[in-house]
């Protein structure tokens, strides 16, 4: 059964401790980069089709990590915004090399 949590803080070790396997967590930073150049592209282009494609590249890349990977349900299906943020603050931690102190304090 998933815990409940009444604030993104209380969310966030639960969050990290749902991404323990670094492979888990490099699917996720993949598919949340291509998320990301596929909007960018999307608005410069002008291209809707790239603007669709971005759940697919975010969901697809996270949920195999999830599934084949981690063993675990993704947290979104239960979390879905506090979980796009956990993401998106995940994959801003990875770029800046700052997630290490963040998992020891979540995950030990």
């Amino acid at each position: 059964m998933v815990p409940t949590f009444d604030t993104f803080e209380a969310f966030w070790p639960y969050y990290l401790q749902e991404h323990r396997i670094p492979l888990n967590r490099r699917l996720h930073f993949i598919g949340t980069t291509l998320v990301l150049v596929s909007l960018a592209l999307g608005v410069v282009t002008l291209n809707p089709c790239l603007i669709l494609a971005c759940p697919l590249w975010g969901y697809g890349f996270a949920w195999i990590g999830h599934f084949f990977v981690e063993h675990n349900k993704p947290a979104t299906f239960t979390y879905p915004l506090w979980s796009l943020r956990g993401d998106f603050k995940m994959y801003f931690l990875m770029w800046t090399m700052s997630l290490e102190p963040e998992l020891k304090k979540a995950v030990g």
